[in-house]
């Protein structure tokens, strides 16, 4: 994925942030550990080009690893569901679970090591075929492209269309029989 992580992220935290809102978590914070969780795995871009030179594909890295994502979102499950002061546990929640929604996104049309570190072998659902060059426009170009497109255009819809805000009734101290 070129532009569909960071729109993919804003898109699930705010329909997230509607059943997390209780916790006293604000929104602002909320948004942005979110937000950070959908790009956080491609933070490797920046050993990919500075140190390691592309001499190997930047999924392959550690921070590309569905298990460290998987398991971080076990141990924030587990630290949200015992944690009695909810809000930081909350951002925890939220970084991880876009985390793994990354780990999905990539599995599309990009080579993710779904069973890495125990096996080198890349799984993808589509394959985009080396057609144009430069080598970025096959992506471009490809049909999996509009869903990244339809993912900008949703979360523009919200950001421009619906302010982020908790539901009345999800507010502490407000008559909810959830509470």
């Amino acid at each position: 994925m070129f532009i569909g992580h960071l729109p993919a992220g804003y898109v699930a935290t705010r329909l997230l942030y509607r059943r997390f809102a209780r916790t006293g978590v604000m929104a602002k914070y909320f948004m942005l550990a979110g937000m950070f969780g959908a790009i956080a795995p491609d933070l490797d871009m920046f050993y990919f080009y500075l140190i390691d030179n592309r001499q190997h594909h930047h999924h392959t890295y550690w921070p590309h690893y569905p298990v460290i994502w998987f398991s971080l979102l076990a141990a924030t499950s587990l630290w949200f569901g015992l944690a009695r002061n909810k809000a930081r546990a909350a951002l925890g929640l939220v970084f991880t679970l876009n985390g793994c929604l990354h780990m999905l996104l990539d599995s599309i049309v990009g080579d993710v090591w779904w069973l890495a570190p125990w096996v080198d072998q890349p799984y993808v659902l589509f394959t985009v075929q080396a057609v144009y060059t430069p080598w970025w426009l096959n992506f471009i170009l490809h049909w999996s492209f509009a869903l990244e497109l339809a993912l900008l255009a949703w979360a523009i819809y919200l950001w421009r269309c619906k302010p982020v805000e908790a539901p009345a009734s999800a507010m502490p101290g407000a008559d909810n029989p959830l509470d």
